[in-house]
Parts: structure tokens; sequence; C-alpha cells
């Protein structure tokens, strides 16, 4: 007989960077909003989480990720290049009160978070959870419809218990979300 399920759970923020907020050069419409509430939300919830984690976009040369036509696709207009304004964090979210962040695309589109390496030592973000013994993650951030399905998607194929906080969350378009979320779901994550 197994016995009694331990969880240990982490909240991923993906990717609620200033280019993806209303200003920036690929923004959603509620990027403001979610950023807003995720920064309340860390400060009211802390007791919540074993660990909490942030994924960037972080390009440096990604290829035909980046158009100066883009489809909206597969290409994008140059955005969360590296160590520019637009990459940063919005400031809504609490910088401090995050454990480690996880930089992706350097070099290629990298959507999932679980592309990313964390900052202070390389580390791959499932490696990075799987050292803490999380078992449980809650996701929320923008683009729903892109980066925040990506991640959800690979937290599960990596065995996580995945849970997407749908109302902090962003999506490009309003249609290409609601798809992702019902997709996250069948593929078994828990819409909140």
């Amino acid at each position: 007989m197994k016995g009694p399920h331990i969880m240990s759970r982490a909240l991923i923020l993906v990717d609620v960077q200033k280019d993806f907020c209303p200003g920036g050069t690929l923004a959603t419409a509620r990027g403001d909003e979610v950023a807003g509430l995720l920064g309340a939300f860390q400060l009211s919830h802390p007791q919540d989480f074993d660990a909490v984690v942030a994924t960037q976009d972080w390009h440096i040369d990604p290829g035909s990720h980046f158009s100066d036509s883009p489809d909206f696709v597969d290409s994008w207009p140059v955005h969360c290049v590296a160590d520019s304004d637009g990459a940063a964090m919005h400031e809504k979210i609490h910088t401090d009160r995050i454990d480690e962040f996880f930089r992706k695309g350097q070099y290629s589109a990298a959507y999932s978070g679980f592309e990313g390496t964390a900052v202070s030592d390389d580390t791959p973000l499932v490696d990075w959870l799987h050292a803490r013994g999380i078992t449980d993650v809650d996701i929320a951030g923008i683009a729903t419809d892109h980066c925040v399905k990506a991640t959800t998607l690979d937290a599960l194929k990596a065995g996580f218990r995945v849970r997407v906080l749908t109302g902090f969350c962003a999506a490009v378009d309003t249609k290409t979300g609601d798809r992702a979320l019902e997709e996250m779901h069948t593929a078994g994550a828990e819409l909140l």
C-alpha cells in the first residue's frame, strides 16, 4: 500500500516581462493587470509555496523567431533582447521573493520555461525543481497561448501535478488563449 502523498509545491511565473505588457514590443492586453495581480498574490500567499521561480525570454540571436514582417505564429517582432529594459521583469513583480530566474531562448524560440536554465548556475528548470523535491507546480503568466501553454505541457510530461492559475494569465489572442486552456486541461492540468 502506498503511503500518503507528500506534496511540495512551486509557483512558476512565466515571462512576466515588460515587452509582453502594454507599451512593450509584443504586448498582451492584460499584461499589466496580470503583473499586478501576481505581485499582490506573491505578497498574500507566500506560505502556499515551497519555491517561487520565474522564467524570462532572454534573446540574443534567436534566428527566424524575430522578423521585420512577423506572422505571429512562428515569427515575432523583436522582443525581450538580453539585458534590455523590455526583458526585465514587470515592476509589479516582487523579484526579491523569487528564488531563481530561468532564462531561455538565447539562440532559439524557446517557448517553454523548461527550456530555461538558472541564472545562478545554468541548472535546467526540471533538475532545479527535482533537486528541491517539488511534486506540484502552479503556473501563471504571459502568454496563455504560447509560453504558459508550452511550460504547462512540459511540466506534465516531466511528471509534475500542474495547476494553471487562469485568472493570472494573459493571452496574445482570446480565442487562441481559450483553445490553449482546453489543450492544457485535456493534457492533465487542473485549471483554477
